[in-house]
């Protein structure tokens, strides 16, 4: 099986380094056998992939070294093992490896982190998410290993899983489905989809931070919002985001977002404004910042987002009457402590003054005073909170005359 973009001198490599430690198999996984059959039986264009998954039956920690002795530090450049893990981070004749050992999972509830345990290859395929998924190219025999189907599953446009379980094990498949769905242009089996489905109207978790026993695991929530923002930052949002509302699935997030109807809107003038998209997403939830410490947002993320909450709830109650001049705004704005960030999030939204709060954050507030601090002290003013309060006032006027 070719692999456009991989040298032939890295596979020779890694062959030999399994040769010399007896390995039963190392195999090429998931993404890479995939991408590289659509290219090559459907003529999907290869897009390169970012990094090799590899599974070895043995120790990937034992590889890596083997592949040191044998190729050098000129031509493996890094090596960064994660022990807990059983992986392997390589970069071997400049292409990233990712080298894991293989293994088999059990789920002792519903969400929660699986229990990870050595295996075999096939039972670490046996733990994948969709068939296409769920194939291996053997570098020691030269063998396409797919158990599940996955070839008749690309020949028919189709995301499988792999079990009945396989929802309720990690939920978060859910995401990957919307993600693969979107970026190949596949749909969801029939079987997969009545699985989401059944799983979705029994959904065991009600996601409140009050409520200990009805919370989702913490691990779960992470998970999420990982997926989440691979779907944000890599794949065709829209259509993605599309999918999961139609199957109700986001639901996962917030039940409020599944009823979220402006959700693209928000999210398109994100992109215009280059501002981050799952902030802009989570305003369609009931409590954006509950969600948000739920899913342990990036912690900058979380402020900016309970900002944008707390400024929208002031534009309903007291933000300036109509025909207020912008140095009214200006002031309003930079006396509440509300960051740039929150202003520009919340004009995603579009809240009925959003025209408004786009002037402050594009135009306004980069607006300095005619006269500098320097040229009023020559005038005759003295140093202190006065000459603040002047800077000030001729700021704001030079707004108003150039900001209507």
């Amino acid at each position: 099986m070719d692999l456009p973009g991989v040298p032939n001198a890295l596979l020779d490599a890694l062959r030999a380094a399994s040769r010399e430690l007896g390995c039963a198999h190392l195999a090429f996984v998931g993404g890479v056998v995939r991408d590289g059959l659509l290219h090559r039986r459907h003529g999907v264009a290869w897009r390169g992939v970012p990094d090799l998954d590899l599974v070895v039956e043995g120790d990937a920690r034992q590889l890596a070294l083997a592949l040191q002795r044998i190729c050098g530090s000129e031509r493996l450049t890094a090596c960064r093992e994660h022990g807990s893990f059983g992986t392997v981070e390589l970069c071997l004749d400049g292409v990233l490896l990712d080298l894991a050992t293989a293994r088999r999972e059990s789920y002792p509830a519903p969400g929660e982190n699986p229990v990870v345990q050595p295996g075999t290859l096939q039972a670490d395929l046996v733990r994948r998410d969709f068939s296409i998924n769920a194939m291996a190219f053997d570098l020691i025999s030269g063998e396409l290993i797919d158990p599940h189907g996955g070839q008749r599953a690309l020949q028919k446009r189709s995301l499988e899983l792999l079990h009945p379980g396989s929802i309720s094990d990690d939920p978060t498949r859910v995401v990957r489905a919307a993600r693969y769905a979107a970026r190949l242009d596949f749909h969801l089996a029939d079987d997969s989809l009545e699985q989401l489905r059944q799983t979705m109207e029994r959904w065991p978790w009600r996601w409140s931070t009050r409520d200990v026993k009805g919370k989702a695991p913490p691990a779960l929530s992470t998970r999420l919002r990982i997926e989440l923002d691979r779907l944000l930052q890599r794949e065709p949002w829209a259509e993605a985001l599309s999918l999961l509302q139609g199957w109700s699935a986001m639901a996962l997030v917030d039940p409020a977002m599944q009823d979220d109807l402006q959700w693209r809107q928000r999210l398109t003038g994100a992109c215009r404004l280059r501002v981050p998209l799952l902030p802009s997403l989570l305003l369609g939830a009931a409590d954006p910042l509950e969600v948000a410490k739920r899913l342990d947002l990036p912690g900058q993320q979380t402020k900016v987002l309970g900002q944008c909450r707390d400024l929208l709830a002031w534009l309903q109650e007291h933000a300036p009457p109509p025909g207020a001049p912008p140095s009214q705004w200006c002031r309003a704005l930079e006396g509440s402590g509300w960051s740039a960030e929150a202003v520009v999030l919340a004009v995603c939204h579009r809240p009925a003054e959003w025209r408004l709060l786009l002037r402050w954050w594009g135009r306004w507030r980069h607006v300095r005073s005619p006269l500098t601090a320097a040229e009023l002290i020559d005038a005759g003013w003295s140093p202190g909170p006065g000459l603040g309060a002047e800077l000030s006032r001729l700021r704001l006027q030079r707004i108003d005359q150039e900001g209507r």
